[in-house]
């Protein structure tokens, strides 16, 4: 006895199959939960050494380490090396980071006097996307420039002092 299937039956039957494959063969990839990003220090900011001139100026170091003046500054190169902070980014890939220079900081001297930093830029640009899977992580790197005053108000010595950033996480 030969079966008759209707059209309209084997139409129906044919769907039920195919939405069954299609729902069945997907799958779904559960996103990773948000992990805290870490920030790494990794180098100082210095500026090298340089002498105020009779007016002062300033002394800026960017992001990317070229050093330049303004003002009655003079960059003196006598092996003191001059580099941008550096430091590194931890996180899941793909989370979006803003970074954020503090409050300008007061650098004192080992002399007397003292500079005035302004953090500059910072490379890579914001917003910042960590690119990089743990335990890799993405190097980010700051500049900034010094006020310095006249000989008189900033004599030769070592000037040191301290800067914050903050990180913003998506």
């Amino acid at each position: 006895m030969d079966q008759i299937i209707k059209p309209g039956i084997r139409a129906y039957f044919f769907a039920t199959i195919l939405f069954y494959l299609l729902f069945s063969l997907s799958s779904a990839a559960q996103e990773m939960p948000p992990k805290p990003v870490s920030l790494y220090f990794n180098q100082n900011l210095s500026f090298g050494a340089f002498s105020p001139g009779i007016s002062g100026g300033t002394v800026t170091v960017n992001s990317i380490g070229a050093r330049f003046a303004t003002g009655s500054v003079i960059l003196v190169s006598q092996g003191y090396l001059y580099f941008p902070a550096i430091f590194e980014l931890e996180g899941n890939p793909g989370t979006i980071v803003h970074m954020l220079g503090g409050p300008d900081a007061t650098l004192v001297g080992s002399n007397g006097g003292s500079l005035s930093l302004h953090l500059g830029d910072i490379t890579p640009a914001d917003p910042i996307i960590i690119n990089v899977a743990p335990p890799g992580r993405l190097q980010i790197r700051i500049g900034g420039t010094l006020t310095v005053g006249g000989q008189m108000a900033n004599p030769p010595g070592y000037y040191n002092g301290y800067f914050q950033v903050m990180v913003i996480q998506e």
